[in-house]
């Protein structure tokens, strides 16, 4: 048989390769621009043709991001970059007295011994939302909750400004340095996730965001799957959560235990 009947509908091998080479593209096809966007459980689309787009990376009109029913108070803090921007001696000075009661679970430098988060550096904008939630009841605690809810407005100030004049110090329990994750450097685009230092950059960072290096393992993963399963409902505008649903268990260990490995810039956050 010549070459040039060998590539022609009258070979019948040629017809099954041709055959077989078609039903793998349209299971593919099928596969990957429909079954799978309908199998994300985060996302709701109104037909194929949205699911399609969104496969495609093309935005549609109709996709909707399904969230665990509210329930609850969220939080009414409202953060700018002028928030607690300056702070005096006296502050810092009022808010080192009340943190006393804080160094049980926080360390009496800021640094926690246990699996709390360590404050010592922290931006002040952050430390001063959590307070207000806690205070609130837009984030809850067995711990914190009480403690908060007898905390004034100068009081919450006053903390957030010691805590972030504090140098930032290595972490107690440091664990050897991991390579980035994907989801850390490039995030997830197709799921809708941007990597993590959009906004917890250690050069800059969105205001309310908190720095994470050097942070508990432990309390990141919980913190994240506490998002996730919408346990936790105080992030703005709820991009922890859109973020935290679309993250796959694997993927919340390997930012958790990235972060975690990570030691802070050894810098005072404010100066």
């Amino acid at each position: 048989m010549s070459a040039r009947e060998l590539f022609t509908f009258r070979n019948r091998d040629f017809r099954a390769a041709v055959g077989v080479t078609a039903a793998i593209l349209i299971v593919t096809v099928i596969g990957g621009f429909i079954v799978l966007p309908f199998a994300q459980p985060w996302v709701q689309f109104a037909n194929a043709w949205d699911a399609i787009c969104s496969a495609a990376g093309l935005p549609q009109r109709t996709a909707t991001m399904a969230a665990p029913e509210q329930t609850g108070r969220l939080s009414e803090v409202v953060l700018t970059s002028s928030t607690l921007s300056r702070s005096s001696q006296e502050a810092i000075g009022r808010g080192a007295t009340l943190a006393q009661r804080c160094a049980i679970c926080h360390g009496p430098t800021g640094i926690s011994r246990a699996d709390s988060p360590n404050l010592a550096g922290q931006y002040a904008a952050v430390i001063y939302k959590e307070l207000h939630d806690f205070r609130s009841g837009a984030r809850t605690n067995a711990v914190m909750s009480p403690f908060a809810v007898n905390l004034t407005d100068q009081e919450i100030a006053d903390l957030s400004n010691y805590y972030a004049y504090l140098p930032r110090l290595p972490a107690y329990h440091p664990t050897p340095q991991l390579p980035k994750p994907n989801i850390v450097i490039y995030g997830a685009p197709m799921r809708g996730i941007a990597p993590c230092g959009s906004c917890h950059g250690s050069l800059d960072n969105k205001i309310g965001s908190p720095w994470l290096e050097g942070q508990s393992e432990a309390y990141m993963k919980a913190q994240l799957q506490a998002f996730a399963s919408g346990e936790r409902r105080n992030d703005i505008s709820q991009q922890m959560r859109n973020v935290a649903r679309a993250m796959t268990p694997q993927e919340i260990e390997q930012a958790a235990a990235y972060y975690a490995s990570q030691p802070p810039d050894v810098v005072k956050a404010v100066d």
